[in-house]
């Protein structure tokens, strides 16, 4: 049986209770892989597990962060990491769980970043951008890395300082960086485990269930909760599904029922980007779902053992 397993797939389809359960069969330690549950304060509207889900199993990687803090899948893929290595190092089976495809699939590959160093040519590219626009950074951008530059959507200005950014630094483009990344091995091996719902119509009105679940939990005093901490409105954090929604009715922005709308609205295209992420992984062994209840743990440990 190989010692890292990952369960994936989209939201509401019941992977963290499926990772304890492994967790409490094969004496292993949970990393959770979600963007927002690292997040202190951030409990409802990230489906956080309560201290009775998580039946004393250890997990990692959530309440590590301030939500003004801005973070990183390079800074999660450093952190993430260690954790992993830990807890191998203890003797003892990892289990990943999360439906960030990206957060996940960098920590698996152990995919290496370009370093961030604090030069202040971020600043200036970005100071270009607001007083010459972007097209002139893309410009020079064509000019060093054609192939970044066709990549890269004109409004996603953020990526495209990043891609100036790590030439003017390392001399290095991003398609090059990102070629050798992808060159490399994998770092772990892990059993894949997917789960989702064989009726897409079964998930949307799961996923509508746990929003009126998370309102009635009190995700508006939470957020309310935040906001009045100080939390930036326009921080990162603040801009997770939920919150971003109930930001806006709090700040005097329509009615609750059109806030909660929109949070159903946006949590039904989350889970089916994510279900195009990971249907993309040959690996992962699918679980499926049906209408009715199932245990999925049987058939989950049948794989963990295959």
């Amino acid at each position: 049986m190989k010692d890292v397993i990952c369960i994936v797939g989209p939201t509401a389809t019941g992977k963290t209770a499926l990772s304890v359960r492994l967790a409490q069969k094969y004496g292993a330690e949970i990393v959770s892989c979600d963007s927002m549950q690292l997040y202190r304060g951030m409990d409802i509207g990230t489906a956080k597990p309560t201290p009775e889900e998580t039946c004393g199993i250890p997990h990692h990687m959530i309440d590590c962060l301030d939500p003004r803090e801005s973070y990183s899948v390079s800074r999660y893929v450093q952190d993430a990491d260690a954790c992993v290595q830990d807890i191998l190092r203890r003797g003892r089976r990892v289990i990943v769980v999360g439906g960030t495809g990206l957060y996940v699939d960098s920590l698996i590959a152990g995919r290496q970043f370009a370093p961030f160093p604090e030069t202040g040519r971020r600043e200036e590219l970005t100071k270009i951008a607001e007083t010459q626009g972007i097209e002139v950074l893309i410009e020079q951008l064509r000019q060093v890395d054609p192939a970044a530059a066709a990549s890269i959507h004109p409004a996603n200005r953020k990526r495209v300082i990043r891609a100036l950014e790590i030439y003017l630094e390392t001399g290095k483009t991003m398609t090059a960086h990102d070629l050798e990344t992808k060159s490399q091995p994998p770092k772990y091996d892990p059993c894949w485990i997917g789960l989702d719902y064989v009726n897409r119509e079964t998930l949307y009105r799961r996923i509508d269930l746990r929003v009126e679940r998370m309102i009635e939990q009190g995700l508006v005093d939470e957020v309310r909760a935040l906001l009045d901490s100080g939390i930036p409105a326009g921080a990162t954090a603040m801009q997770a599904i939920g919150y971003k929604e109930l930001t806006v009715f709090l700040q005097g922005e329509g009615a609750l029922e059109e806030a909660v709308a929109a949070i159903r609205q946006a949590s039904r295209r989350y889970a089916k980007r994510q279900r195009t992420w990971f249907r993309r992984n040959p690996d992962i062994r699918w679980i499926e779902l049906p209408d009715e209840p199932f245990d999925p743990f049987p058939t989950a440990c049948a794989l963990c053992e295959a």
